[in-house]
């Protein structure tokens, strides 16, 4: 089960990374600049923030294997209409189409991880699945790389769409819910005004403002980095844009290991997942000396080093919810979470277009160093007690 739910984010970074390895060719060609292209972005990031809002609930409503399979029918079908792209305008309206469509993998993903694992093992399985995002980015430059120089970037969309209908097919024949924990997901969520209240959701959504917009930094942004601040041209990103992406896969194994480990030296569950937060954010600070060095490769080192903190971060951050909330809430938990990290990508991606254009990407890689650690600091002081009444309070799965 939790492969299936691997190659699903496998496929959902192929379909989001495409534009990035792409972007040099398609900003020549649509005569786009950096701040026409964070617009782009931004349109991916305000449907994904959106909907983030509505595919948590969603799926806690129409169950794991019906509202995962509709998130990523949906998604694929936005890939594969990448390839119709004349401009930049309808560029950023499938972009937005796909933003509404991979909304749901995380939600639909914790779901997975909350119903088939327990609280000892829930980091390392996000951990497993969430390295697909790692895979996804590795494979992507090579690949779609590849597919442009033979086929061209059109081709590229196409093929990388139709890998999530295979992935459908497979999912809809394959998945079940576990039969020790079909009442619980049946039941009726928490309404969202009783998590939009609680403190424990309000800080835990507003940690991931700061958290996540790095990550996207990275994906989105990468690509365009070596091009025109390190001199690459496409086949050299090809090679070499991987490389971060690869560390940032060890970083979701090593990330769900490591709490794991402090869970079994009897560390109680939310000071595990806090210590390791904020471990794993110390590492992301090395984007600070990453854009400071002239030694290229010593430059990609470092990134690939805030990009292994940043997954061995979110490992266990995607446990956090399963451990406090029902596993019939916990897509609604991570959905309104999610919103967070979109809204703080909407705003980070517009500002680092900005930035680049009339600066330097000195300062982008500077501040991208420093929100790791506001986002840490902000896990640390969650609160132990999430203040449910009786009717209302969450189980914590053994």
């Amino acid at each position: 089960m939790i492969g299936l739910v691997f190659f699903a984010t496998v496929i959902n970074y192929l379909d989001r990374q495409t534009l990035s390895v792409v972007a040099p060719v398609i900003t020549e060609q649509f005569h786009m600049t950096n701040v026409g292209y964070s617009r782009v972005v931004f349109a991916f990031m305000l449907a994904y923030t959106i909907m983030n809002g509505v595919s948590g609930p969603m799926i806690d409503r129409l169950g794991t294997k019906l509202g995962y399979a509709i998130c990523i029918g949906w998604w694929s079908a936005a890939a594969m209409l990448h390839s119709l792209a004349r401009g930049s305008f309808s560029l950023g309206a499938f972009r937005f189409l796909l933003g509404m469509g991979e909304a749901g993998n995380w939600p639909a993903a914790v779901k997975v991880v909350a119903e088939w694992f327990p609280v000892k093992e829930r980091a390392l399985a996000s951990g497993i699945f969430n390295s697909g995002s790692s895979i996804g980015a590795v494979v992507a430059p090579p690949l779609v790389a590849w597919i442009v120089l033979q086929s061209g970037w059109r081709s590229a969309f196409l093929m990388v769409g139709g890998a999530g209908i295979l992935w459908l097919i497979a999912w809809l024949l394959l998945y079940s819910t576990p039969q020790n924990v079909r009442t619980e997901v049946t039941e009726p969520p928490l309404p969202a005004s009783t998590l939009l209240r609680n403190r424990w959701i309000c800080m835990f959504t507003l940690s991931k403002v700061f958290s996540d917009p790095v990550w996207y930094f990275y994906i989105f942004w990468f690509p365009q980095y070596l091009k025109s601040a390190r001199g690459f041209d496409l086949a050299s990103i090809g090679k070499f844009a991987w490389i971060p992406f690869i560390t940032a896969d060890a970083g979701n194994l090593i990330g769900g290991a490591f709490g794991a480990a402090l869970l079994h030296r009897g560390v109680p569950v939310a000071r595990a997942r806090k210590v390791a937060v904020l471990c794993f954010a110390l590492l992301m600070t090395s984007a600070i000396p990453a854009v400071l060095v002239s030694n290229v490769f010593l430059s990609i080192a470092l990134i690939s080093t805030a990009t292994l903190g940043y997954t061995g971060a979110l490992a266990n951050m995607l446990a956090m919810p399963a451990d406090r909330f029902p596993k019939n809430t916990v897509g609604s938990v991570w959905g309104i979470a999610s919103m967070g990290a979109g809204f703080g990508g909407m705003i980070f991606s517009l500002a680092t277009g900005w930035v680049v254009d009339h600066y330097s990407y000195v300062p982008v890689f500077f501040g991208f160093g420093i929100l790791p650690l506001i986002a840490a600091s902000i896990v640390w002081f969650l609160p132990e007690v999430l203040h449910l009444n009786s009717r209302e309070a969450p189980r914590v799965a053994q």
